[in-house]
C-alpha cells in the first residue's frame, strides 16, 4: 500500500476527540509445529453492548502496530499475523458516531485512505495473515477479514455484513473491490447491496462459509484453538485452501457484465433511481472483475468521499439514530413497572389478520392464545391455519418438533367466550366499524377480570369512540399493527384521555415483547402512518380522477423514493380499505384530504390496476376504466404539480400533527413511516426531505429541523 504512504492525515487527527479507541493487543503464539503467530486481539475496553470500533485514532494504532509486525516478520520472529477481537465480537465497522465532524468532503477521503493504508497492511506484511472472525463482523469489521489472506467464523457468530448501502454509503475499505473478487459477482450482488436493501439482512456464520467468504468454520467451543490449529495445517502445507467461488476468466469476461445489467434493471424496478448508495455500488462492483487493487481502492476512495458529505447519508444517519435509539426509548411510554403480566392472551377474530396476531403472539410470548370467531368453522380455519404455519416454520428449520409441538398446543380456538375469562390481553381483529367493535369488547368485558387489558387493531377509527361503551374504558388503548404482522416493525400504541397507565405500560411491554418497536400515538384520525399515506394517497387519486395516466401519477412521486408508488401500495393494502380509510380522513379533514365516491366503485373490482413483472402500476384494466371513465376529468397535472401538492400536503399535515400533540417530536412521525411505510432511511423518513425540498418553508415559513439535515458542504 505504498500508494497511500506520502499522504498527510493530520487534518483528520481532530477528528479523534472523544472516540472509544479500539487497541490493538499483541501476544505470541506457539503453534504445534513450532511456528509462532502473532495474535492481535481488538479490544475497546467496554463490554460486549459496546463494539469495536474503527475510528482514525483505532486506525492510526492499528497501523503502527501492523508496521511493528511487519518489521518483526521481515526479521524472521514471526511466521504469521492473525487477527481476532473481544468475546463475541471483531468489529463492527467504521466509527460512525462522530461523522457529522469530517466537515470537508477533503477529509471525508482521507478517512477512506487511512482505511485502506491500515487494513490494506493485512495483505502486505511479509507473512500470511489470518483472520478469526470470532464474533460480530459488520463493515469494516468484514473488511479486515477481507484483506487478510485466510479467514475462519466462529458457527455462533452473531452476524456478518457489509451494511454501507443501507445507510447511504458502499463498502470502502476493500469490500466492493475484494469481495467480489473472492466470492464471485452474483454473490457480491447479494452480499454488498440485496442484504442491505431487504431491511439490512445479514449473514449467518454458515452462510458465511458457504459464499466463501471465509476459509473454514469452527465450533465456538473451541474456535479459537481449532482456528489456531487449523491456521499451523496451512502454514506447514498440511490443509490446501480451496475457493470454489473465486471468479475465473470466464466469468469475469461473461457472467460478470449479465449479472450487473440484471441488477441495475432489479433496483431501477424495485427501488427507482433516487438512491444513489446501490447505484455506486453496482458500478464498484462492475469495475472490480479487472484493474489493480489499488485501482480498485482508489475507486472506493472517491466514492466514499462523495456519498459521506452527500444529503442521503446524512439523513440515513439521523434515521439510523431513531431506529436504534429512539425506538428502543419510547417516548412517552409508563414505567413497565406498571405493566399487568400476560399469562395468556385472547383474540376476537379468526380471519387472516387475527390468524397472523396468534401465531405472532405464541411464537414471541409462548403463552397460551384463544381466538374466536361467529361460528365453529372460521375457528377452525384460523386454528388450521396457525398449525399450518407452525408446520412450515418447522419444515424449514426455525423450529425443532418438540418446540413446534409445543407452540401448536398453546393455540385454541373456540365459540365459547366465557374461555376468554382468563386472559390477561385481549385483541380485536374484526371488521374495520365502530359498532361491531363495540359489540364484541362489550360480550367479552363481561366475562374478562376487572384489571384484564383490551386492544383495538383499529387502522384509523376513533379508539375512544370504540370503547365509549365500556364500564371500563381505562383498559382499552389502540395496538396498530401493520402488515405483514411478522416483518413490519411498528406497532402504533394509541392512547385515549381515558387510557390508564396500567393498559398503556402493559401494551408496550407486549408490543417489546413481540419484537416490535412502538410508538406512543394521541387517538387522532388515521394516527401518524394512515394519516399520511392517506395524503399521498389522496393526492395520487386526485390526479387521477384530474385526468393524468395512473403510470404519469405513479413517476410522479419517484422523488418520494417510497418503496413503490401509491397505486402499488393500495393495490398491496387493498382499494376497499384505502377507500375506507379516505373516507375516515375525509370526514375527519374535509378541507384537506381528497376522496371520490367513484374509488368505492373501483373497489368493487376483482382487478384494478395492470402492472410489469416488477410489480409497478402501468395502468388500469379494462374494467377500471369502464368504471372510472365518467368520473374522470379532462385537466391532467404534470409530475411538478402532483410532486410539488403531495410535498406541502405532508408537510401541512406533519406541522398540524405536531401543533395537535398527535406525538411529542418530529422524529417520531419519521420513526413511524420509517418503521410502518417501509419510508427510506436515505429521506430520513419525511421531515428531513420536506426541508431540504422546501416544502416546509412554502407551508409554514420554516423547518422541522434547524438546521436542516444535510450533507456537508
Amino acid at each position: 500500500m505504498t500508494g497511500y504512504d506520502a499522504i498527510d492525515f493530520s487534518p483528520i487527527q481532530a477528528l479523534t476527540a472523544g472516540e472509544v479507541i479500539t487497541h490493538s493487543r499483541v501476544r505470541d503464539v506457539t503453534l504445534p509445529s513450532g511456528k509462532r503467530l502473532a495474535l492481535i486481539t481488538l479490544d475497546n475496553g467496554r463490554d460486549h453492548t459496546r463494539p469495536n470500533t474503527l475510528g482514525p485514532a483505532t486506525l492510526t494504532a492499528l497501523g503502527e502496530t501492523l508496521a511493528a509486525l511487519t518489521a518483526r516478520a521481515a526479521g524472521g520472529e514471526i511466521d504469521a499475523v492473525g487477527i481476532t477481537g473481544k468475546q463475541y465480537i471483531l468489529a463492527a465497522g467504521a466509527d460512525l458516531s462522530d461523522i457529522s465532524k469530517v466537515g470537508s468532503k477533503d477529509n471525508a477521503k482521507l478517512i477512506a485512505q487511512l482505511g485502506h493504508k491500515v487494513l490494506g497492511m493485512l495483505g502486505d506484511l511479509g507473512v500470511p495473515s489470518f483472520a478469526f472472525v470470532n464474533g460480530l463482523a459488520l463493515g469494516g469489521g468484514l473488511e479486515i477479514a477481507l484483506n487478510s489472506t485466510y479467514r475462519t467464523v466462529d458457527a455462533s457468530a452473531a452476524a456478518i455484513a457489509l451494511p454501507e448501502v443501507f445507510l447511504g454509503i458502499i463498502p470502502g475499505w476493500g469490500g466492493a473491490y475484494l469481495l467480489p473478487n473472492l466470492i464471485g459477482i452474483e454473490n457480491a450482488l447479494e452480499v454488498v447491496i440485496s442484504n442491505p436493501l431487504k431491511q439490512n439482512r445479514m449473514l449467518k456464520p454458515q452462510q458465511a462459509f458457504d459464499y466463501g467468504i471465509v476459509d473454514a468454520i469452527f465450533p465456538a467451543a473451541n474456535y479459537l484453538e481449532d482456528s489456531l490449529r487449523w491456521a499451523d495445517g496451512v502454514l506447514t502445507g498440511a490443509t490446501k485452501v480451496s475457493r470454489k467461488n473465486e471468479p475465473g476468466k470466464i466469468e469475469r469476461l461473461t457472467k460478470w457484465p449479465i449479472a450487473i445489467k440484471m441488477a441495475r434493471g432489479m433496483l431501477e424496478s424495485k427501488i427507482g433511481t433516487v438512491p444513489a448508495s446501490p447505484y455506486v455500488a453496482l458500478d464498484l462492483l462492475d469495475k472490480a472483475k479487472s484493474g489493480t487493487k489499488a485501482e480498485g481502492f482508489a475507486r472506493e476512495d472517491e466514492a466514499l468521499a462523495e456519498l459521506v458529505t452527500g444529503d442521503q447519508f446524512a439523513a440515513s444517519m439521523y434515521a439510523f439514530d431513531l431506529v436504534q435509539k429512539r425506538a428502543k426509548r419510547p417516548v412517552g411510554a409508563p414505567d413497565k413497572d406498571l405493566a399487568k403480566k400476560v399469562t395468556k392472551v385472547g383474540i376476537i377474530g379468526a380471519g387472516l389478520m387475527a390468524s397472523q396476531f396468534a401465531l405472532l403472539f405464541v411464537r414471541k410470548l409462548q403463552v397460551p392464545v384463544l381466538i374466536t370467531d361467529l361460528d365453529q368453522a372460521r375457528v377452525d380455519k384460523g386454528v388450521a391455519y396457525i398449525h399450518d404455519e407452525i408446520g412450515a416454520l418447522e419444515a424449514k428449520g426455525r423450529l425443532d418438533g418438540d418446540a413446534a409441538n409445543r407452540l401448536r398446543a398453546l393455540v385454541t380456538g373456540t365459540t365459547d367466550k366465557s374461555l376468554f375469562a382468563d386472559c390477561d390481553f385481549v385483541i380485536e381483529a374484526v371488521f374495520e366499524e365502530v359498532g361491531v367493535k363495540q359489540q364484541v369488547f362489550g360480550e367479552i368485558e363481561k366475562i374478562i377480570a376487572e384489571d384484564a387489558i383490551l386492544a383495538t387493531n383499529t387502522s384509523s377509527l376513533s379508539v375512544e369512540e370504540i370503547g365509549s361503551k365500556l364500564a371500563h374504558p381505562e383498559r382499552l388503548v389502540g395496538f396498530h399493527f401493520f402488515n405483514p404482522v411478522a416483518v413490519m416493525p411498528l406497532i402504533e400504541v394509541v392512547k385515549t384521555p381515558r387510557t390508564a397507565d396500567a393498559a398503556l405500560s402493559t401494551a408496550f411491554v407486549v408490543a417489546r415483547g413481540l419484537g416490535k418497536n412502538a410508538v406512543l400515538t394521541a387517538d387522532a384520525p388515521g394516527f401518524v402512518v394512515n394519516r399520511l399515506l392517506a395524503k399521498v394517497m389522496g393526492e395520487a387519486a386526485r390526479a387521477v380522477y384530474e385526468g393524468t395516466p395512473v403510470a404519469d401519477v405513479e413517476k410522479a412521486f419517484g422523488p418520494l423514493g417510497l418503496p413503490m408508488g401509491p397505486f402499488q401500495l393500495i393495490d398491496l393494502v387493498g382499494w376497499k380499505v384505502a377507500a375506507h380509510v379516505q373516507d375516515t380522513m375525509v370526514r375527519a379533514f374535509p378541507d384537506r384530504f381528497y376522496a371520490n365516491e367513484n374509488f368505492h366503485a373501483l373497489a368493487e373490482l376483482g382487478e384494478v390496476v395492470e402492472k410489469d413483472k416488477g410489480g409497478r402500476v402501468t395502468g388500469f384494466t379494462k374494467a377500471a376504466e369502464k368504471v372510472l371513465k365518467p368520473a374522470v376529468g379532462k385537466t391532467p397535472a404534470d409530475a411538478a404539480t402532483i410532486l410539488g401538492r403531495v410535498q406541502d400536503g405532508l408537510a401541512q399535515e406533519i406541522k398540524l400533527m405536531l401543533d395537535e400533540g398527535v406525538v411529542p417530536e418530529v422524529e417520531d412521525i419519521d420513526l413511524c413511516l420509517i418503521l410502518g411505510a417501509g419510508w427510506p432511511f436515505i429521506d430520513g423518513g419525511a421531515s428531513p426531505y420536506l426541508d431540504r425540498e422546501g416544502a416546509s418553508e412554502r407551508v409554514f415559513g420554516a423547518t422541522f429541523h434547524t438546521p436542516p439535515i444535510r450533507g456537508i458542504g
